[in-house]
């Protein structure tokens, strides 16, 4: 269902992002994976760079926050072999490096949280998280995002 919906959105899959540093993109254990951190990165290049609301702007930094939703997901893809096998989005957290004036870190990572609940609906894609301003994050990067989900058995 996950797979047709981003279908009908118009949304293809990049190929999982490789690791920039000593980590997994992914771990499993029980019946929920752990997604590392993902960036806006699009085909190897940072699609956006800088500080929200210096150098980027809300539309930006919410459009970036979507593009790691995407990375987080093909992530999510090539370890599951499928995201019909998501069962509850648990837990979304989005780090926002921002200006120290900067207050709309929840309204930049509902870039990401809306593109789940459209992927996998109300039941599975709301989810609890947390929006963090930071100093900055890898690479220059504006936005970060990392997700847990609960998964079930294979299809």
């Amino acid at each position: 269902m996950a797979e047709k919906r981003l279908e009908q959105l118009g949304i293809k899959l990049p190929a999982a992002p490789e690791p920039v540093a000593s980590y997994v993109p992914a771990a499993i254990t029980g019946n929920l994976i752990y997604v590392s951190g993902q960036i806006p990165i699009r085909e190897k290049k940072l699609v956006y760079e800088g500080i929200v609301g210096k150098d980027v702007s809300l539309e930006q930094a919410q459009e970036a926050a979507k593009i790691c939703i995407i990375n987080v997901l093909a992530v999510v893809k090539k370890e599951l072999r499928t995201l019909d096998r998501i069962k509850k989005i648990v837990r979304l957290s989005g780090y926002v490096a921002s200006t120290p004036d900067f207050t709309q870190q929840p309204a930049v990572i509902n870039g990401a949280s809306d593109l789940l609940v459209q992927v996998f609906g109300d039941t599975i894609g709301k989810h609890s998280r947390i929006a963090i301003g930071v100093a900055s994050l890898p690479l220059n990067a504006p936005v970060e995002i990392d997700l847990i989900a609960e998964i079930g058995e294979d299809l």
